[in-house]
């Protein structure tokens, strides 16, 4: 059994297939980790969000900040705006179940037989694998609740930016959801910095999450995505697998199971959104 993750679909699912069929993925023996941003900006999302939730079993994907948008928009919570190429799902008749399937989707997944987590963005500099995993089922819990939609409402929002482990409700899940679904930059101290973009060298005073001194999870292996400017890269025990297929360069995968290994395919004409 052979185990890959791929970075954001982002809507691109021509992609996708062309990157299984060259892993020649077998959905009855392999398994498939997906980082999240299955959806949005490119031209296939409705596509993707069905193919995804089809493979089953052969598949675990975590949620990132574009599947979050989609949900709070679906909720009449969130404007839906020129950017947003999700108007085939809003009319879509499975629509329904399609959003109840999604909200579902956990923020972390954690194999502790390959050795390898996985979260959409980052995790918090202050938390270590039993810490993310914990904050990680809490709001998992919220989003997969009848209540979800009151959560979605208050979600939104910068702060807190720092870790406060007695802080509890709204505030609590605000963080956490931006750490796993937004994260890029931290200070030198660990305080999330949302704002900031782009590559690390554009940032002074500021550092990639996984360069952050004294972060906890250091030495967990973790794949990610999020970060198209990062692109595919691999420092220490990280590895970002967002390799910008949406904005017309390519989707990338990484081998699992053994020594870890790199695939990638260009994205086609047809993926860049319109």
């Amino acid at each position: 059994m052979a185990v890959y993750a791929i970075g954001d679909l982002q809507g691109c699912l021509s992609s996708l297939q062309k990157l299984l069929d060259r892993l020649a993925f077998d959905t009855a023996a392999d398994r498939l980790w997906l980082v999240g941003d299955l959806v949005n900006p490119g031209p296939q999302s409705l596509e993707t969000l069905r193919f995804v939730r089809d493979l089953g079993d052969a598949v675990t994907t975590v949620l990132g900040n574009h599947d979050l948008h989609l949900l709070a928009i679906a909720q009449g919570l969130r404007p839906h705006t020129d950017k947003d190429n999700i108007t085939d799902i809003l009319a879509a008749p499975d629509r329904d179940e399609l959003f109840d399937w999604l909200r579902r989707q956990p923020l972390l997944h954690h194999d502790p037989g390959l050795g390898f987590t996985m979260v959409h963005a980052g995790l918090a500099p202050d938390w270590d694998l039993v810490t993310a995993q914990r904050c990680a089922r809490e709001v998992e819990t919220v989003l997969a609740s009848d209540d979800y939609r009151g959560f979605i409402a208050e979600m939104y929002g910068d702060e807190p930016d720092y870790w406060q482990a007695d802080v509890k409700g709204v505030e609590r899940w605000r963080y956490i959801v931006n750490c796993f679904t937004r994260l890029r930059f931290c200070d030198s101290s660990g305080r999330l910095a949302l704002k900031a973009k782009g590559a690390p060298e554009q940032h002074a005073g500021l550092v990639p999450w996984f360069r952050v001194p004294g972060r906890r999870h250091a030495g967990l292996r973790i794949v990610f995505g999020h970060w198209s400017t990062l692109g595919a890269h691999h420092e220490d025990d990280v590895y970002c697998l967002d390799s910008g297929c949406v904005w017309g360069r390519s989707m990338t995968a990484l081998r699992l199971d053994g020594a870890p290994e790199w695939f990638s395919v260009p994205c086609p004409q047809a993926c860049p959104p319109t």
